[in-house]
C-alpha cells in the first residue's frame, strides 16, 4: 500500500475516534463511527487476498447495518424527547433499539458472527487495530449513555458473550479466531461491569488494550498464524 494512502487512512481512524469521543451531539457521533468504519476497509483489505475483500464486505455491512440503528435510535429519541444530547437517550424504544445497535458495533453475542470471520481475514497489525482502537468509540458512547441502557437485554447478552466467546474459542487451530472470541469473551465481561459501575468498565478496556497489543505485536514479530506455527517457533525467538 502506498504510504501516504496509509498516512491518510490511519490518520481519519484517529480522527473519527476523537469525533465519537468528544462528541456530546449524536449526529457528530455517528459521523466519527462512519469515518472509523470507512478508514479501516482499506487496511482490511489491503493483501487484495479474495479472503480479505470478504473480510473487508461484512465488516462494511454489519457496521453499516449498525450505524444505521444508532441513528435511527438517535432520531426517535430526538422526535419524542426534542434532545440530540448523548447524554438524554430517555425513550425506552429507543434504548433498546441503541443497546442492540451498540451490541452489533461491538460484536457481543447474539450479533458476534462477524468479528472471527473478519479478524480472519486481516492482517495482525489491523486485526490490533479492530480490536482495540475500533472498539473505543462504541465502548465510549455506552459508557456515556449507561444510565439509559435496556438492563435486561444487555445483562443478557453479556452473560452469552463470556460463555460463548470462552467456550468457542477452545476448538480453534487459528490464533486470529481464538483472539477474536477472546476480545468476544472480554467484551461480555466489560458490558456486564457496565451496569453497575462504568468507570471500572473503561479501566477494564484499557487493561484489555494493553494484553492485546502485547499478544499481537508478540504473534505479528513471530510472523504466527496457526497454533502448529507457534509451536515451533520457540527454536526461532526463545523470548
Amino acid at each position: 500500500m502506498n504510504p501516504q494512502a496509509k498516512l491518510i487512512f490511519i490518520i481519519s481512524l484517529m480522527l473519527g475516534t476523537a469525533i465519537t469521543i468528544s462528541s456530546n451531539h449524536w449526529i457528530l457521533a455517528w459521523t466519527g463511527l462512519e469515518i472509523n468504519t470507512l478508514a479501516i476497509l482499506p487496511l482490511i483489505s489491503k493483501s487484495h487476498h479474495p479472503r480479505a475483500i470478504e473480510a473487508a464486505t461484512k465488516y462494511f455491512l454489519t457496521q453499516a447495518a449498525a450505524s444505521a440503528l444508532v441513528l435511527f435510535s438517535s432520531m426517535s429519541n430526538a422526535w419524542q424527547t426534542g434532545q440530540w444530547d448523548i447524554t438524554q437517550l430517555t425513550h425506552p424504544m429507543s434504548c433498546t433499539i441503541f443497546t442492540a445497535a451498540i451490541a452489533m458495533k461491538l460484536g457481543l453475542v447474539p450479533f458476534h458472527f462477524w468479528f472471527p470471520e473478519v479478524l480472519q481475514g486481516s492482517p495482525l497489525t489491523t486485526g490490533l487495530a479492530l480490536a482495540t482502537v475500533m472498539k473505543l468509540p462504541p465502548i465510549t458512547l455506552m459508557f456515556m449513555t449507561s444510565g439509559s441502557l435496556n438492563t435486561t437485554l444487555l445483562t443478557t447478552m453479556a452473560i452469552t458473550s463470556t460463555a460463548l466467546g470462552g467456550w468457542m474459542g477452545l476448538n480453534q487451530t487459528q490464533i486470529r479466531k481464538i483472539l477474536a472470541f477472546s476480545s468476544i469473551s472480554h467484551l461480555g465481561w466489560m458490558t456486564i461491569i457496565l451496569i453497575y459501575n462504568p468507570k471500572l468498565t473503561m479501566l477494564n478496556f484499557y487493561l484489555y488494550t494493553m494484553m492485546t497489543a502485547a499478544a499481537f505485536l508478540a504473534l505479528n514479530s513471530m510472523k504466527a498464524l496457526k497454533l502448529s506455527t507457534l509451536m515451533t517457533s520457540w527454536t526461532k525467538s526463545p523470548a
